[in-house]
């Protein structure tokens, strides 16, 4: 039994706070205007990553790469997974064929719990306990009422494990809630927990704002200034993430778990500002650098030096790998994961080389240098020296342009090939 415990003292915790539609600029951690005091404490204490992206653009692309170190088109969900049953992509999902890092990580003597947004599939076989979760609490929706928990389809949408639950309270809350109280009845023994906030997706509602969907929905009552919402969505999601680091500490644990923050995807700006995803090209959904490029910081007190600012290519698909080499859990033979460990850049002070990233099939990215395949605006981007891909270079570096694009070719024939299959989707594209 002592060794045992030995054994569990030595693997760190993991601690995963994913924002949703938070853009790169959106926090004071990024010199955006909006302050979050503790998001800038964790990147003060922490690094915080200048070149950090989702693997999607949207929210069921993400989270699938996230849970599974691939790409999300290798596991059938290249796009979102929709709340109305009458359109095909509301029949996806991830299927339990897919390994996940809480799945993984379990054999590994680990305790993993989800609280907050599933969004990878709507059918209880999809359901996160039967990926390796331990615990779940939160809506399997792209989004729900952040006060009265229905979605957009007015489905009420608040789970406890396999079944729906009544449970009052402001989403945002909530979470951090079940979050800090996970950590207090996990901390004799090694555990992943995966904070998957709503906040700043829509519908922007504050703590104080008016119901919006289901039998309760406050008609009478005008919505929240959609300026003065985000501020209240972002503040109490920030408040979570102090409480988390707070509660690492009250417990002593800080020392033994890496805590990161980032974002499912870029901005979407529906009524907000576009200064939140500033100096970057494009939105939520589009696959130019605002679609993607995400705020993410790390934080490991006595692991992790303070005030790290890398410039590295990281991708959210490297999380998996990362948690896995830190546990010394072991992978599937001939499995094959898209991410790779973060263990060199975050402990060891060394680089990751220079890498390929891809997303929808559509844009690659080659160290510095970035292809957008679209007949519209897209071509040869140099992000080392414009950002704001603003000037096409695909005619002054012709091969390069045509290297990039073979290699976004090969990437998109490779996922599709060993893609997961999706009976449900495909029989409903089909009408059957």
């Amino acid at each position: 039994m002592l060794a045992l415990l030995s054994a569990n003292a030595a693997k760190p915790n993991f601690v995963v706070i994913m924002a949703d539609d938070m853009g790169y600029n959106a926090t004071s951690a990024y010199g955006g205007w909006l302050k979050t005091p503790h998001l800038d404490r964790m990147a003060r204490e922490g690094m915080r990553f200048t070149d950090y992206h989702s693997s999607g653009v949207v929210c069921s692309p993400t989270r699938a790469g996230l849970l599974t170190g691939r790409y999300q088109e290798r596991a059938g969900v290249p796009s979102v997974i929709n709340a109305d049953p009458k359109v095909p992509d509301h029949h996806r999902g991830l299927w339990v064929s897919e390994h996940t890092f809480p799945e993984l990580l379990a054999k590994a003597g680990y305790t993993s719990a989800i609280y907050g947004k599933w969004h990878l599939g709507y059918k209880k076989k999809f359901n996160p306990m039967h990926h390796g979760f331990a615990e779940f609490r939160g809506f399997v929706s792209g989004n729900i009422d952040y006060l009265s928990h229905y979605d957009r389809m007015e489905v009420y949408d608040w789970w406890n494990g396999l079944e729906t639950v009544e449970e009052e309270g402001y989403s945002t809350h909530l979470i951090t809630r079940h979050a800090l109280r996970f950590i207090d009845e996990n901390k004799a023994w090694p555990f992943c927990l995966y904070v998957a906030h709503e906040a700043v997706h829509s519908p922007f509602q504050g703590p104080g704002s008016p119901v919006q969907r289901g039998p309760k929905k406050d008609r009478g009552k005008k919505k929240t200034p959609v300026e003065e919402a985000y501020v209240q969505m972002m503040t109490a999601m920030d408040e979570c993430v102090g409480q988390v680091l707070d509660k690492l500490i009250e417990l002593k644990l800080e020392k033994n778990t890496l805590v990161i923050f980032c974002s499912d995807n870029g901005h979407a700006y529906m009524g907000g500002p576009e200064g939140y995803r500033f100096p970057l090209r494009g939105k939520k959904g589009t696959v130019w650098e605002g679609g993607h490029r995400v705020p993410g910081i790390a934080w490991w007190p006595g692991r992790i030096a303070p005030g790290q600012v890398s410039d590295e290519m990281v991708i959210s698909l490297d999380l998996m790998p990362t948690m896995l080499d830190l546990a010394v859990a072991k992978t599937p033979k001939g499995h094959r994961l898209d991410g790779v460990s973060l263990r060199p850049v975050l402990l060891e002070g060394k680089s990751l080389g220079q890498r390929q990233f891809f997303w929808k099939g559509q844009a690659v990215r080659d160290g510095h240098w970035k292809y957008v395949a679209s007949p519209k605006g897209g071509g040869l981007f140099n992000l080392k020296t414009d950002l704001a891909e603003s000037t096409n270079l695909a005619k002054r570096h012709p091969d390069r342009a045509k290297r990039m694009a073979a290699a976004l070719e090969a990437w998109r024939n490779d996922v599709t090939a060993s893609a997961t299959p999706q009976p449900g989707y495909v029989a409903a594209k089909a009408g059957k």
